[in-house]
């Protein structure tokens, strides 16, 4: 049974005749085009609203993809697109109770400016997207081989079409400048084979690291009261390493999984356990090292984190009250 939410929106999409994907990208867009009104036109009088707006837009988005963590069993991810209608709502009270937006809620809307539009902008051409499949494939079979760890060789790229068939691309006859017509959850991919021609993993658009990558695009591209070369250097740090270590994380995935076909623990096989427990707690880990790195070139960047957590730690303190006079 699907969720209230997902409900109205799809039925929504089946009034005006929108494919779910294509309903659910005009959502996001909508959102990000909000955010940027509010964020490069602070001193209108309606920003603060076109601001809550975008947060509301941009939490119903991500909100709707936890259906599909929840079908692959991604906890991690589960939780965080779970929680970004209420994080979107709470931002939307914040933004239509200011008077002065403080610099850190405005950085915030340039942030997730930066981020969704250049994502989405790759996500929705077709040949970016496969390009960077392809690259992140080519880059893990390199790093296999490179390593000695044994011979691997990538398939053709292949669309899963929304009727649930798989072609290949050569056959597909989409527009493939433009993304026009929904696709399956899986979208462009290519398998990985091992030396006896054995599927190992798939990989998509989200293997490629780019989600990692456009979180600091957002963060430091909007850092508006920083020279362009100072935030240059945080993105010639940030991207270059989250891009290696994301090829060391998928060579780990496929390595594990090759290697040890039959290991599970409670049910959950090698490659879940990879894929969405261990690989994501290692990124979430080297992630925070990486922003601790940037705080010392971008010292803005930690102060704008810290105001926007501040009421968090209040709502945290207020906890703390209650329990102690209990």
């Amino acid at each position: 049974m699907e969720e209230p939410i997902g409900l109205i929106v799809s039925s929504f999409g089946e009034v005006i005749g929108v494919n779910k994907m294509a309903l659910e990208l005009l959502i996001i867009i909508i959102g990000a085009l909000f955010l940027g009104l509010s964020f490069y036109r602070p001193e209108d009088k309606k920003s603060n609203y076109f601001a809550a707006s975008g947060w509301i837009f941009v939490g119903i988005y991500f909100y709707l993809q936890s259906d599909h963590y929840v079908e692959i069993s991604d906890p991690v991810l589960i939780l965080m697109t779970a929680s970004a209608l209420p994080g979107g709502i709470a931002l939307a009270i914040w933004e239509i109770k200011t008077e002065n937006t403080p610099d850190a809620l405005q950085w915030l809307r340039g942030c997730f400016t930066w981020a969704i539009i250049p994502y989405f902008v790759i996500f929705s051409i077709p040949y970016l997207n496969m390009a960077l499949i392809q690259l992140t494939a080519e880059s893990t079979e390199l790093m296999l081989e490179f390593s000695g760890l044994g011979n691997y060789h990538i398939g053709e790229m292949m669309v899963a079409l929304d009727d649930g068939t798989d072609i290949p691309v050569s056959e597909w006859e989409g527009n493939k400048w433009i993304l026009t017509e929904s696709l399956a959850e899986e979208g462009f991919y290519v398998q990985f084979f091992d030396s006896d021609n054995k599927v190992i993993v798939q990989f998509i658009m989200a293997c490629s690291g780019l989600q990692s990558m456009i979180i600091f695009v957002g963060a430091i591209g909007a850092l508006s009261s920083v020279s362009w070369k100072r935030r240059a250097r945080g993105l010639l740090i940030a991207l270059p390493t989250i891009y290696v270590l994301n090829m060391f994380r998928n060579a780990g995935i496929v390595w594990l999984t090759e290697t040890y076909p039959e290991w599970s623990l409670m049910g959950v096989e090698m490659f879940d356990f990879t894929h969405s427990y261990a690989a994501k707690a290692i990124s979430l880990f080297a992630m925070f090292l990486m922003a601790i790195a940037l705080f010392d070139l971008l010292p803005e960047l930690h102060k704008h984190i810290m105001k926007i957590l501040d009421p968090m730690f209040d709502v945290v303190d207020k906890m703390r009250g209650v329990e102690k006079s209990s």
